[in-house]
């Protein structure tokens, strides 16, 4: 007798692993968990780099019991909206198509990657009568109102909240990252009990024990006092403040500033640098296999969260500083995920925006400083990672509410 036919888990997500990009890493851990708990995990994707899309990954492939299929022509940069919307629109048609003819559909996952992802869930889910878990990691349109893109009362936001409002009444449920976000989402339309919050997990098991020396010494930052941001630069959370206290402190040589990754605000780092700042170093993503070295050599790492960006996204850095061992400096304000965060386990410290004196000062301190009180808070985060905000625990906890979803 043949065994029983596996249910089918389709995931639709225009950035997957082996992109260096967060949301890919986390999307292949939820799937990978997936598929240990018994579903035949079928992944839609992109198959061109999220930031760079003259990167091209293996139209089909299979990494940790999941099957990966990647679609052409559906991503041409994030240059600008028109552009990115282009990239998603083709991604979406393509990926409908995928889902409409998967064989034993059985449950999907979507996430706001990209933003109109949810249309493909909806058309899919409602033809093949498919439940739908709804993974926000951000909030649109409400990212691009505040960052000034687009107007609150203008025709796609209309349109794109209408959206947002049909795959929160469909979903069986719907998963927000903190709860600034759950009560956003729960403004828009009624949750109750399908709403769930789950923070993202660290990258542990790619975070290998190393003391960031290779690093240092790779990049001239041996005896060096640094403060690092490492990952996506995104104009949602400015920069302006701490890179202003930095040409506040370009006299010491002691002090970097180093920025790690990519995105549309990293710009302003490398005007910097092209400036002749001696004092700020800016370099690409760093491979997974190698972050854990990259992350160690700071000293503390720096978050920004932009003021109107509490409750649509959720800065995911943090958590990869803390499985480290090091402290955060935030520079955003107090009513935010991250700063509970750093009051919850007293893991850091917090600036407001504008506030380059207060900054400056604080780096000043830092640097100049007693050691024991950034290792304690240092150890502090690593054990908030140990125990409440494990890898295990929340990629697990995520696994339940999909099982629980898919019925």
């Amino acid at each position: 007798m043949s065994p029983p036919r596996r249910r089918t888990l389709w995931i639709v997500t225009q950035v997957y692993v082996p992109d260096p990009a967060s949301l890919g890493q986390h999307m292949h851990d939820a799937a990978k968990e997936l598929a240990r708990r018994g579903f035949d995990v079928r992944v839609t994707t992109s198959a061109r780099g999220y930031d760079d899309p003259s990167v091209r990954y293996p139209a089909k492939e299979s990494r940790d019991g999941v099957t990966i299929r990647r679609l052409p022509l559906s991503s041409f940069g994030k240059r600008s909206i028109p552009i990115r919307v282009l990239g998603a629109l083709a991604f979406l048609t393509q990926a409908t198509v995928r889902g409409l003819f998967t064989r034993d559909l059985g449950a999907i996952l979507v996430s706001t990657s990209p933003p109109m992802g949810s249309l493909a869930a909806l058309v899919v889910g409602a033809l093949r009568r498919a439940p739908v878990t709804y993974w926000c990691m951000d909030v649109n349109p409400d990212q691009a109102i505040a960052l000034g893109k687009v107007g609150a009362g203008s025709l796609p936001a209309r349109l794109f909240d209408r959206l947002n409002r049909a795959i929160l009444g469909r979903a069986r449920k719907v998963v927000a990252m903190d709860r600034f976000m759950g009560e956003r989402l729960e403004a828009k339309r009624p949750l109750g009990d399908r709403l769930e919050v789950v923070p993202p997990w660290p990258h542990e098991d790619a975070l290998a024990a190393a003391d960031g020396t290779a690093f240092r010494r790779a990049h001239g930052l041996e005896g060096k006092f640094v403060v690092m941001y490492s990952g996506n630069h995104s104009p949602a959370h400015p920069l302006d403040t701490i890179l202003a206290a930095a040409r506040r402190l370009r006299d010491r040589d002691d002090v970097r500033f180093v920025f790690v990754g990519g995105g549309v605000a990293k710009e302003e780092v490398d005007a910097e640098v092209a400036a002749g700042a001696p004092n700020v170093l800016s370099l690409p993503y760093q491979p997974l296999e190698t972050l854990g070295e990259s992350l160690s050599a700071a000293d503390v790492h720096l978050v920004s969260f932009g003021e109107a960006m509490v409750g649509i996204v959720h800065p995911c850095k943090a958590y990869g500083a803390m499985t480290v061992g090091r402290p955060l400096l935030l520079v955003g304000p107090a009513g935010c995920p991250v700063a509970e965060l750093i009051d919850r386990h007293d893991v850091g410290w917090r600036v407001d925006h504008g506030d380059v004196d207060g900054a400056a000062a604080l780096v000043t301190w830092l640097a100049d400083g007693d050691r024991a009180e950034l290792a304690a808070r240092g150890e502090r985060a690593r054990e908030a990672i140990r125990t409440a905000l494990s890898k295990d625990a929340l990629c697990g906890r995520f696994g339940e509410i999909v099982e629980e979803a898919s019925g």
